[in-house]
């Protein structure tokens, strides 16, 4: 793949490092800096004429300004003369400010949506011992959650149940009623971001009180968790990396099939 480049934004060094490392490459540097004003500037060693630039940037840490990074390593490329710059986000920034069940078309390029999925239900396999007499939970009983969860136990072959709240406000979440029976079964909780974890640890007192033995749920490297883990062993992190690799194989080979489970067919 000698026209391919793989540059990683600051947000997540080590994510883009180990992408590129999938994909065989060298991870290319830009030089990031700030002005007196705190303006981003991104600079780049050498020309990119004619090469096909996949810029890494997730959504975690300063996220506005990762988010800036990001459109001027990608505007950087471009009068850099690359042919193609393809921007690899792992975790989307704002992506949670008003959802709708339905969207109405949020970008005007061509987007393909990367779902962890086959690797949660790897290790989901591989780690839990009873997974047969698992419930899978979402802590939101919103369409996207539920259907979300739903995805997981018809692979799985396992109940689901999903736990109904109100939110007065972000991070602030008010329990009401949990759908779904738990009594002597595994919980497996799934949600979408993992912000201070209030969601999570809340639902899993509540699938506790309501008789569940073990209670599951894991984290994506899609953000930084290293200083997350040191308070707290119990956090287990599932690598994208692999998965984020092959959709920029892929891509970059003109290969229609970059779905999670094409990707991952050989598992399933």
């Amino acid at each position: 793949m000698p026209d391919i480049k793989i540059f990683g934004g600051s947000s997540h060094q080590d994510l883009s490092q180990e992408i590129a490392h999938h994909l065989g490459l060298e991870l290319c540097r830009l030089v990031t800096k700030k002005f007196s004003d705190q303006e981003t500037c991104v600079e780049m060693g050498k020309s990119e004429r004619g090469e096909d630039n996949y810029t890494v940037q997730s959504g975690c840490g300063h996220t506005s300004d990762g988010l800036m990074e990001l459109l001027i390593m990608i505007n950087t490329c471009k009068i850099a003369s690359a042919h193609w710059v393809t921007a690899v986000i792992p975790c989307f920034p704002y992506a949670r400010q008003g959802k709708k069940d339905k969207s109405r078309g949020f970008f005007d390029i061509p987007v393909d949506h990367v779902r962890a999925e086959p690797a949660v239900l790897k290790c989901i396999r591989e780690s839990i011992s009873e997974w047969r007499n698992c419930t899978v939970v979402s802590p939101d009983r919103c369409p996207w959650g539920a259907k979300r969860v739903t995805s997981f136990t018809d692979r799985l072959n396992v109940d689901f149940a999903l736990i109904h709240k109100e939110q007065k406000k972000a991070n602030n979440m008010d329990f009401r009623v949990l759908v779904g029976a738990l009594r002597d079964r595994v919980a497996i909780l799934m949600d979408d971001m993992a912000d201070t974890c209030g969601t999570i640890c809340h639902a899993a007192d509540k699938l506790l009180s309501a008789g569940a033995t073990r209670v599951y749920s894991w984290k994506l490297d899609s953000m930084v968790n290293e200083e997350k883990m040191k308070h707290c062993s119990k956090i287990q992190v599932i690598d994208i990396s692999m998965i984020l690799a092959e959709a920029i194989r892929r891509t970059h080979n003109g290969d229609k099939s970059t779905s999670c489970y094409a990707i991952f067919s050989h598992l399933y």
